[in-house]
C-alpha cells in the first residue's frame, strides 16, 4: 500500500492532471453526486417540484474525502411547491460544487405539470431552467509537481467566472408508495470557452433514473429499498444502491452501496411531521479509501415541509 506522502502526491498530480484536461475539453464532466439522493429528488429531476403537496425546503451539505486537501464539498439548497393552478409545481434550486481550484454553481428554476393518472397513480413532466457559473485557479495548483523547470504555460490562466445558460427535462411517476424517474438536468453541451483558446471547457449530459418502493413490514416499520443509476458519456457508470428502515414514522437508519466506489450509513430522525434531519457516511472501498489521510464522506441535509392541516397528512412522507 501506498505511504500517506505517495498518495498525497498521487491525488495532487490527479488535480493537475484534471485540470490540464479542462484548458482542453472536458467531455465527461459529471454532476455532483449524493448519497442521500432519495431525499434531493429535485436536484436531479425537475419534475418531483411540487409532488410532495405543499411548499417544501431542503439544505444539503457533502464533504467528500475529509483529510485530503482539495477534495470535494456540495451544497445544495432547494424549494419547491405546488402552485394554485391544478397539475403545477414550481421549484428554485441553488448548487454549489468545489474540487481542488475549481468552483461551480447552479441556479436553476424548475416547473412540472402533473396528470393526475387513478386516485393514487401520478405522473409529473418537468423543465428546468438555469445559469452555470464556472470559476477555476489553477494559480492555486502546485504546478511544479509534474513541470519542475517551471509553470506550465498552458496553466497560467485563471477561469474567472464564467457564465452560460442551460436547461433540463424530466418525468417522474408516483404513487403513495412507488416512485420512479428519468431526468436530463442539463440538455445543453455548452463550450464554456472560445474553441481557439488554450482554455476549452465543455459540459456533458447526465442521465438519471432514480426509483424506490415502500414496504409496511408492520403497523410501526416500514422498509425503502431505492436506486439511482447515472449515465454520462466518457465516464464509468454510477449505480448507487440503498435500503432504508423507518421504525414509527420517527427513525431512519439504513446502508448503501455505490457500485465499486463506496459504502455508506444513513441514520435520520423525523423531529415532527415537517422537520426531518438526515445523515450520511460513506467510506470508499477503492485504494483510495485506505489512505490514512482520508476520513471518508459526510454528508448532512435538513428538510422542512410547510404541511397544513387540509392535506390530512398522517404521517411524514419517505420521499
Amino acid at each position: 500500500m501506498l505511504n500517506q506522502i505517495t498518495y498525497k502526491g498521487f491525488l495532487r498530480r490527479v488535480f493537475l492532471l484534471l485540470a490540464m484536461v479542462a484548458m482542453g475539453t472536458v467531455k465527461a464532466q459529471q454532476d455532483a453526486q449524493y448519497t442521500q439522493y432519495m431525499y434531493n429528488t429535485i436536484s436531479v429531476n425537475p419534475a418531483y417540484a411540487g409532488s410532495r403537496g405543499h411548499f417544501s425546503i431542503a439544505a444539503l451539505h457533502r464533504s467528500q474525502w475529509v483529510g485530503l486537501d482539495g477534495a470535494p464539498t456540495t451544497q445544495t439548497l432547494n424549494l419547491h411547491t405546488p402552485l394554485g393552478y391544478r397539475g403545477v409545481g414550481l421549484g428554485v434550486s441553488i448548487v454549489n460544487d468545489k474540487i481542488g481550484p475549481t468552483s461551480e454553481t447552479y441556479f436553476d428554476v424548475d416547473f412540472s405539470y402533473t396528470l393526475q393518472l387513478t386516485t393514487d397513480a401520478r405522473l409529473s413532466f418537468g423543465i428546468k431552467g438555469g445559469v452555470h457559473l464556472l470559476d477555476v485557479r489553477f494559480s492555486e495548483l502546485n504546478q511544479d509537481i509534474l513541470n519542475p523547470s517551471g509553470p506550465d504555460p498552458t496553466l497560467q490562466q485563471n477561469i474567472d467566472n464564467r457564465l452560460s445558460p442551460n436547461v433540463g427535462a424530466g418525468v417522474y411517476y408516483h404513487t403513495d408508495k412507488f416512485y420512479a424517474g428519468l431526468s436530463v438536468p442539463r440538455i445543453l453541451e455548452t463550450s464554456h470557452f472560445e474553441e481557439s483558446s488554450l482554455s476549452t471547457a465543455k459540459e456533458q449530459m447526465n442521465f438519471y433514473f432514480i426509483t424506490g418502493y415502500v414496504f409496511d413490514l408492520n403497523t410501526f416499520l416500514e422498509f425503502k429499498p431505492a436506486l439511482l443509476t447515472k449515465v454520462v458519456k466518457g465516464a464509468p457508470l454510477q449505480v448507487d444502491v440503498s435500503a432504508n428502515f423507518r421504525l414509527n414514522d420517527k427513525f431512519v437508519l439504513g446502508a448503501a452501496y455505490r457500485w465499486d466506489a463506496a459504502v455508506s450509513a444513513l441514520a435520520g430522525f423525523h423531529v415532527t411531521n415537517e422537520l426531518y434531519i438526515g445523515m450520511a457516511y460513506d467510506r470508499e472501498i477503492t485504494e483510495l479509501g485506505r489512505a490514512v489521510f482520508n476520513d471518508g464522506s459526510f454528508e448532512v441535509i435538513l428538510r422542512y415541509d410547510f404541511a397544513r392541516i387540509v392535506n390530512n397528512l398522517k404521517s411524514p412522507r419517505f420521499f
